[in-house]
């Protein structure tokens, strides 16, 4: 579609406050929209021309005024933006709604080629069915007035404005005539008809414009009624009906129509018999056997043999949908198979067990989560509402007629469906798909969902591992060897593991980053080394930060229990003890696994900050796949960052084959749920995803109520004069380079543009790279941190400071050091010991300005001597900030936690945190993807986005 150009896009938003009137087509093909202000001021300057209009003001006398009039395509923009805006024009509002229906429909792909009056090729919305017409003259009786106020013709009297559903239908097709044309259509078409900017006549392609035009969206529709005698045995007669499309009521057999017997006969009109033969000629193309009634002398009905009976039961009635025939049956015939599962043990009673003790592998993972043990699915078929038995369903699967007697009633069928059916009766399933469809109470079957139901100790486990947290768990006693108190939520924690990791399942905790997952899995590791067969030694893979923090918490809560670092050149797996703690980083996991798959089997793998392999086809989920255990357990403060495959990503690791391959999970869940489209599809996941993942908020109701409270602060400061010349040469600049290129180089430019602006935003010294940079005097951020910094270390506090640029944290560090602050600076390449050195130095109090790289300082760090956390520039991931916020804001805080963002006023950064303040769910979704999602603008969306508005001094 046509975009106007981006430097005028604040103006054409003024639009939405201006009345609008849809102009339809002129005599070649497009209409247009006219804005005009009914107050009589100014029009804003945006593309378009200015034209003197004739429209009725007071009801009785047409009164010109000057008014902007925009192409349809060009137009869409400030409608949509109208539908959305409370200060809209109702006549704008009302336009906005219009343009929302035509790009739904041509969304679902309602979209017909035909020609204009003059013979312009033209698309137009349609075929629209009897709902889509309900709902556009729904829409027109709601028109206001202003809405269509100019008058037919201006000079004739009295006055007579546009039919509001007529003016309706013809601004839907001129929305749907600028869809197609694209700039890669003529292309696409090998040819500018139907595709090019520019209209094309084309007389000669009149018959064929009505041939596509009949049965879809002019004349009449044809459908096929579906006789069955039985008289003398069973026989089925095809009869072609007629369907007004003006009328969707009116309905008669063309039999009548063709001998005018039928009362509404006349009622279909002159050409109603040659309407009907273009739509039933494009209905036999899709299925052949109603060719012959193009060449009978009165299309009345055929008789169908039993294969073509069965294809209408199945392709070919999908394929006459298509060309807009519909198919009816008698409704005495059940035709309609049923399927409802019941999944279970083999050979076990429908009566719940005791999950906790099914019977064990040698290996001690109960027997129905290993690999070779399968369960059955006992299916229960039913035909219209009766269930079929056995010996009932072999009956129909080796019938030779689609058409069968049982019990007493004719019933329909494809004997192919049958025989699938039949099959399908002795399928066997892995114990977790069992469990997996226990859970949802759904399953597929030949490309459809059914429901299931489970028996047996299956349908006990559902219900234990339904909730969680719920009772019925058992209580796991707090092991003598661990040197804490657990917290009631933690021990809790604990309880839940247990059980999972006990019944060979994995399981992901999720707990907000400070709530101690850490000791949560310590507390496991020595539970389990009671029991001879999960007892066995743990590796736990994490980043290289975190590899001292897990050391010192399991010498500090484990005293006595060994643990080793499996990392750097001298690592080894030599005489590993059963209730050893291994650590190791995930790039060590993933260039030596294979040492780490010889220790067999371990008794728990732990992953903690999981988002790590949240890509299942890179080599280090790859390799961490390779690594077997008695239990898998992942750890992290963010299951999802981005989108719903990086959830599956963990919990296939954990519990391996749970939400089926990635692409069905993406079908079934991922789009729906990512689209907001389907409430069911979240509610089913969260059915199936519930009992494997626990997640604690800090904000929930007893989880850690000792926590301190916590403010945030926007702080709004002002560019620079040096710093706003920057913005705006750099804005107008590399918009103009955006505008000429297009797919990577324009989204390599995109990314450009929004760095260069942060780095200007921050400082204009780290924007040029300056050697010897003048640091004091240039930045409105910079100013505002001293600020911040001589309250903070006036009163004796600490101060966690976060960038995302190594660069600027260095300037930051200069700068400081010359005011006399003493600070120390973590980045990605401080090694692991003095990272430990650091973080012990800033806990002592020694260093109270913290600098810290926000990727790799964001997560796993305790810095609880912190009472104020300062965001330098921000991180457009709210759940990545939040970590990052979460190093000084967890167990063991002591005093309030004051969190400062420092936002540069009327930039991109201004746009942007307005956007995660007024609606944080959506920046979730949307900008979890960061700066990749913004390449996807238009130019018009970015320039709105990054134009400086003020906030300069």
């Amino acid at each position: 579609m046509h975009r106007p150009p981006a430097a005028t896009l604040s103006e054409i938003s003024e639009l939405t406050r201006c009345s609008v009137v849809f102009l339809p087509a002129d005599p070649a093909r497009t209409g247009r929209v006219a804005f005009w202000r009914s107050d009589g001021s100014g029009l804003p300057s945006a593309p378009g021309t200015v034209e003197e209009l004739a429209v009725v003001t007071d009801g009785a006398t047409a009164h010109t005024v000057r008014a902007l009039l925009l192409p349809v395509r060009d137009a869409l923009p400030v409608l949509t933006r109208a539908r959305a805006s409370a200060e809209a024009d109702p006549a704008a509002a009302f336009w906005g709604a219009a343009a929302l229906v035509a790009l739904q429909l041509a969304a679902r792909g309602l979209l017909l080629p035909g020609l204009s009056a003059t013979d312009h090729d033209a698309w137009r919305a349609g075929p629209l069915t009897a709902g889509d017409q309900e709902r556009m003259r729904e829409l027109a009786a709601s028109m206001p007035p202003a809405a269509h106020a100019v008058p037919l013709d201006a000079a004739e009297r009295p006055l007579r404005l546009p039919a509001p559903e007529k003016l309706l239908r013809a601004f839907l097709d001129a929305v749907a005539d600028g869809l197609p044309r694209t700039p890669a259509a003529e292309t696409a078409a090998a040819g500018p008809a139907y595709a090019g900017a520019e209209p094309r006549r084309l007389p000669e392609q009149r018959a064929w414009a009505a041939d596509v035009a009949a049965g879809h969206d002019a004349g009449v529709r044809i459908s096929l009624r579906v006789e069955l005698s039985v008289e003398a045995g069973p026989a089925f007669r095809v009869v072609l009906q007629m369907h007004s499309v003006s009328d969707p009521s009116l309905v008669a057999d063309a039999a009548e129509v063709w001998a005018g017997t039928s009362p509404t006969s006349p009622a279909f009109g002159p050409r109603a018999r040659m309407h009907a033969l273009l739509a039933l000629r494009r209905a036999a193309r899709a299925w052949p056997p109603l060719a012959p009634l193009l060449s009978a002398a009165v299309p009345d009905a055929i008789e169908p043999a039993d294969e073509e009976v069965t294809e209408l039961l199945g392709e070919a009635a999908r394929a006459l949908a298509a060309t807009g025939v519909q198919v009816h049956w008698p409704k005495e015939l059940a035709r309609e198979l049923t399927a409802r599962a019941v999944v279970g043990p083999p050979g076990e009673s429908e009566s719940p067990q005791d999950p906790e003790n099914p019977r064990k592998t040698r290996s001690g993972m109960p027997s129905f989560l290993s690999p070779d043990a399968l369960l059955a699915f006992n299916w229960r078929f039913a035909l219209g509402g009766r269930q079929l038995s056995r010996e009932e369903l072999d009956q129909l699967a080796e019938a030779t007629r689609p058409v069968v007697r049982l019990r007493d009633q004719w019933v329909l069928i494809d004997p192919e469906e049958a025989r699938r059916a039949r099959e399908t009766q002795d399928r066997k399933v892995t114990a977790i798909d069992a469990l997996s469809a226990a859970l949802t109470g759904r399953t597929e079957l030949h490309g459809r969902q059914v429901d299931v139901q489970a028996s047996g100790w299956l349908a006990g486990l559902r219900e234990r591992i339904a909730d969680p947290e719920g009772p019925g768990h058992g209580e796991v006693p707090q092991p003598a060897a661990l040197a804490a108190t657990l917290r009631d939520y933690q021990l809790r924690g604990l309880n839940w593991l247990h059980h999972m990791t006990s019944l060979g399942l994995g399981g992901c905790l999720a707990d907000d980053m400070g709530l101690g997952k850490t000791i949560t899995l310590i507390t496991l590791h020595l539970h389990r080394q009671t029991n001879e067969r999960t007892a066995g030694p743990t590796l736990v893979v994490c980043p290289t930060s975190l590899m001292g923090n897990w050391q010192r918490e399991i010498e500090k809560f484990a005293p006595g229990t060994a643990v080793r670092r499996f990392h750097g050149a001298s690592r080894g797996l030599n005489a590993l003890a059963d209730g050893e703690f291994v650590l190791t980083t995930y790039g060590t996991m993933r260039r030596d696994a294979a040492r780490l798959t010889r220790t067999e089997p371990w008794g728990m793998v732990v992953i903690d900050e999981a988002q790590h392999v949240k890509n299942p086809y890179s080599a280090t989920a790859r390799q961490l796949r390779t690594i077997d255990a008695h239990a898998r357990v992942a750890l992290t403060g963010t299951p999802v960052e981005n989108n719903l495959s990086e959830l599956w990503a963990i919990l296939d690791w954990t519990t391996p084959g749970l939400l089926g391959r990635l692409g069905t999970f993406r079908r079934h869940y991922a789009q729906s749920v990512e689209g907001g489209n389907d409430p069911a599809a979240a509610e089913r996941l969260s059915t199936l995803v519930r009992p494997f993942l626990l997640r604690r908020r800090k904000s929930d109701p007893g989880i850690a109520p000792e926590l301190p409270p916590k403010t945030e602060t926007d702080h709004a400061v002002s560019l620079t004069a040096e710093q706003a010349g920057l913005y705006e040469a750099v804005v107008r600049e590399t918009l103009a380079e955006i505008a000429a290129a297009d797919g990577f180089a324009r989204r390599g430019l995109v990314v450009k543009l929004l760095t260069a602006l942060k780095q200007i935003c921050n400082h204009p010294a780290q924007y040029m790279k300056e050697e010897r940079p003048r640091i004091a005097g240039r930045s409105g951020k910079l100013e505002l941190l001293d600020e911040l910094l001589d309250t903070i270390l006036a009163e004796d506090a600490s101060v966690l400071v976060f960038t995302q640029y190594v660069q600027m944290a260095r300037l930051l560090e200069k700068h400081l050091a010359a005011r006399g602050t003493s600070t120390q600076f973590l980045h990605g390449g401080t090694p692991v010991p003095e990272r430990e050195a650091m973080v012990q130095r800033f806990q002592d109090g020694e260093v109270p300005v913290f600098l810290l790289s926000l990727k790799a300082a964001g997560t796993g760090l305790n810095l609880t001597k912190a009472a104020h956390v300062v965001h330098y520039d921000r991180w457009w991931n709210p759940a990545v900030e939040a970590q990052a916020t979460d190093r000084a804001y967890r167990i063991g805080q002591t005093q309030p936690v004051q969190v400062h963002r420092l936002i540069a006023e009327g930039t991109i950064e201004d746009r942007i945190a307005g956007m995660l303040a007024r609606k944080k769910e959506l920046a979730d979704a949307v900008l979890g993807n960061g700066e990749s999602a913004l390449t996807e603008l238009t130019d018009a969306e970015l320039a709105d986005l990054v134009e400086l508005r003020g906030g300069t001094r």
